[in-house]
């Protein structure tokens, strides 16, 4: 195998990325690394080039990285992610989040010809999921990830990888409780048949008593154990005064046993219990429909997604990786640039410029010195911390913050659930005709009073109503996850549907930084000072910083001190004994205009990143933006409807161009810090305005946090924003109309199957008040509401999305 090396501007035949720098040539096909050739050479010499077949450049870049996995030995951690092991093989199921094409299936699918220990792998592309066998005595877990890492598909492993225990209990329990009323309401319907034919030769025998016995005691699981947490919800809703939708279904379904049981135990009748058991199978349905597609889009997030599984811990001069659950008082951990804080820790040495936007949604870092707290969830912007653990994880105040309802912004919200309204007013309403029907019958026939009253509540218990916002909302938050529209929760749907003021921010939200351009101007950069910069801006995560290290190309990581990032601003270090700065105009020149240099730049499209090198600024990077692509008819829909603003930190230049976009000069604002852009949110709120907030959740974290809605749009939907609501993958910014449009149609939806919820109630209440109400009708009415309700639910809300065009 032939490798030599050559210059010019090439793209990379394993990752595909562009590079000027000098590219590693193996067997006549040209890398930008070292990393993507051995990735090469290991396919190739497996016989596994037709990878490179099935798409051009498919790969991806692989940092070459000793040790990193070491922690992977632990036997807890390897007892908590595997899921089977015997004394021949073990299996285990890894989230691979960079698989993204055919190429990448078809490898994964072969790793057996990349090493012999792998038994079979077989890929979830859907959920991004592999599931390795390999052979024990020839391999290990750390083997594995370590081999996935080598072809550049590391597996992501956090702490919800292996604390999933108790979210798959809680799945358990549900399927549980719907087999076991599924169980019961069959049989319970089957036997039920004969009394609903009027078979005289059943109902006039002994064997309609045996018969209503037994329904009794299949009916007593589904009472007991598959409604029980109405009942506890429903309670706890009462001790706080609060009447919600539990409320009359824990009576409606309290009501149907306790009468039921009565008829059967005095001989007056067989009761309701084929009604009793499909209540309450509908309803465990409707809550497994909206459990299931909240898992599937997998978009719930705690603090624990963006802990590391292990933290690097220092004793006695030694450093080791150890489980980040393991961590005790009193240990020694160390903190890297851009790593979070597992838990509360006091500052022991080092330059720590801790930001808390996970926790505040406040993205401005913050300084701290040696004796100092710094709380769990701090991100480190610099140079390497040591820290001393004062609380456990499972302690920390970042527990305690997230587990604390007034964190969340549902509280602060003005948008109160129409399901909640209307529930509450239902269940008034559905009291008084009870009450109202039960008084007329004692003063017309008294022998009907119990019955009239028991009646209302049995036929008129909400089940399509509860019904029908899990569904709609299910469906919908099901097909915007297809397109990459992920809402943190279903409520969220709703609280879209009732904005009516858009702010968008600029940089990285209507610019697209996938398809800037870049180059350099000024005086000439020696080699030595390329590599100066390329090691201080690898320290930094920010999109320029990237942009600027690709440009420069791979070259050697010199040792960087006091290295600092500033937000919104720029970066600055020492690099072998050399300060360097790079960043905004104001950042650089805080002070003065220096000869040579101008702070206003004439292409209103480009953003210029200054250089600083021992004092002397050569020239800067000028960065080229484009707007996204459809970005004028987008905003020429929403200017249709919505008030729309546009907050932006950058300067003036482009206020003549964007306003062709906005359509109100008056509207755009420039120079806008991440405090400001907060306070302006707050002050559209003050003026009665329900806004949503569209961003790119770096400099408007708190913006987002503030809205009555955020949207954070990235290019990588891996990134999380805390502080939003809904994470959209940029290239589907194009279709934020047809997304906001969904999002009003199915609450619309939702109010048209209360309408049929409500018709359902006054047919049903009809034969209920007249207290002669039969099995027979209230058996057929009440599954039949909630079939309808389902099937409308979920059509409707499918037809307007394809109409919206989201199909």
């Amino acid at each position: 195998m032939k490798i030599t090396f050559k210059t010019n501007q090439i793209t990379c035949y394993h990752c595909g990325d562009k590079t000027v720098a000098e590219p590693v040539v193996v067997d006549a096909h040209e890398f930008c690394c070292e990393g993507c050739s051995r990735v090469y050479q290991i396919i190739s010499s497996n016989n596994l080039c037709d990878y490179y077949l099935i798409q051009n450049s498919p790969g991806l870049k692989v940092p070459l990285l000793s040790g990193k996995f070491n922690y992977l030995d632990d036997a807890q951690v390897k007892q908590r992610l595997i899921d089977f092991t015997d004394e021949q093989i073990t299996k285990v199921t890894f989230f691979i989040p960079i698989m993204h094409c055919s190429s990448c299936i078809w490898l994964l699918e072969h790793l057996y010809k990349l090493d012999e220990a792998v038994v079979n792998s077989r890929v979830n592309f859907l959920k991004k999921h592999l599931t390795v066998t390999y052979k024990n005595k020839e391999s290990s877990l750390r083997k594995m990830v370590e081999l996935l890492a080598s072809i550049g598909y590391e597996p992501a492993i956090n702490l919800n990888d292996i604390e999933t225990e108790g979210r798959k209990s809680a799945d358990r329990k549900l399927i549980y409780r719907i087999g076991v009323a599924a169980f019961c309401f069959g049989n319970i319907m089957l036997i039920s048949f004969p009394e609903y034919f009027g078979l005289d030769a059943f109902t006039k025998s002994a064997f309609s008593r045996f018969f209503g016995y037994l329904n009794m005691a299949l009916s007593v699981p589904v009472f007991f154990y598959s409604a029980s947490d109405y009942f506890t919800t429903a309670f706890k809703g009462l001790q706080k005064r609060h009447i919600g939708i539990d409320v009359p279904l824990a009576l409606g379904i309290f009501v149907l046993f306790v009468r039921s049981s009565y008829e059967v135990i005095s001989h007056t009748g067989i009761g309701y219990f084929d009604t009793h058991a499909g209540l309450v199978f509908f309803l465990l349905i409707g809550k497994w429909f909206q459990q299931k597609t909240f898992d599937t889009l997998s978009f719930e997030r705690d603090y624990k997604s963006y802990f590391p599984v292990a933290v690097t811990t220092v004793k006695d001069g030694n450093e080791e990786t150890m489980p980040v659950t393991n961590l005790t008082i009193g240990h020694r951990i160390i903190i890297k640039n851009n790593e979070l804080i597992p838990a509360d820790s006091i500052l022991v040495q080092g330059e720590a410029n801790i930001d808390f936007s996970f926790v505040t949604g406040e993205t401005s870092p913050l300084p701290k010195v040696p004796g100092e707290v710094i709380y769990a969830g701090g991100k480190q912007l610099g140079s390497t911390i040591e820290l001393e653990v004062v609380k456990k994880v499972s302690q920390s105040y970042l527990t305690q913050l997230w587990n604390n309802e007034q964190f969340t912004k549902d509280n602060a919200s003005p948008i109160q659930s129409f399901q909640q309204v209307v529930s509450r007013y239902f269940t008034f309403g559905l009291l008084l005709v009870a009450f109202g029907s039960a008084i007329w019958w004692l003063i017309v026939n008294p022998s009907l009073a119990l019955n009239a009253f028991t009646s209302v509540l049995i036929i008129a218990c909400p089940c399509a109503l509860a019904l029908s916002s899990p569904f709609a909302l299910g469906t919908a938050m099901r097909i915007l996850g297809k397109f990459k529209f992920y809402l943190k929760s279903p409520e969220v749907v709703e609280q879209i549907a009732e904005i009516d003021t858009m702010v968008f921010d600029k940089t990285g939200t209507i610019t697209q930084p996938a398809e800037s351009s870049i180059t350099y101007l000024g005086e000439l950069l020696y080699d030595e000072e390329k590599t100066w910069i390329s090691s201080l801006v690898k320290h930094s995560v920010h999109p320029l910083s990237k942009k600027i290290k690709n440009y420069l190309g791979e070259r050697p990581h010199l040792p960087t001190s006091n290295f600092t990032e500033f937000n919104g601003r720029g970066v600055e270090g020492k690099v072998v004994g050399n300060k360097i700065r790079i960043g905004s105009y104001a950042y650089i020149f805080p002070m003065h205009e220096p000869m040579g240099f101008s702070g206003e730049n004439p292409d209103v499209l480009a953003t210029r990143v200054y250089i600083e090198l021992n004092g002397k600024v050569p020239g800067y990077f000028q960065i080229k933006h484009s707007y996204r692509n459809g970005l004028k008819k987008v905003l020429a829909l929403f200017n249709l409807k919505y008030n729309l603003y546009l907050l932006s930190g950058d300067n003036e230049s482009e206020r003549s161009r964007l306003t062709e976009y906005f359509g109100d000069s008056d509207r755009l604002f420039f120079r806008q810090s991440p405090l400001e852009k907060l306070q302006f949110i707050e002050r559209l709120q003050n003026e009665g305005k329900r806004v949503l907030m569209v961003g790119d959740g770096l400099n408007d974290a708190g913006a987002l946090k503030a809205g009555n809605v955020g949207i954070s749009v990235t290019e990588n939907t891996a990134h999380f924003a805390p502080a939003s609501d809904v994470i959209m993958d940029a290239s589907m910014f194009e279709k934020l109309p047809a997304f906001i449009q969904l999002s009003r149609n199915t609450l619309r939806v939702i109010h048209w199957s209360f309408v049929i919820s409500l018709l359902y109630n006054v047919v049903g209440l009809s034969f209920a008040v007249q207290g002669t109400l039969s099995p027979l009708i209230a058996a057929i009415l009440m599954p039949l509401s909630s079939v309808t309700v389902i099937g409308f639910t979920t059509v409707a809300t499918t037809i307007f999305a394809k109409n919206g065009g989201l199909k």
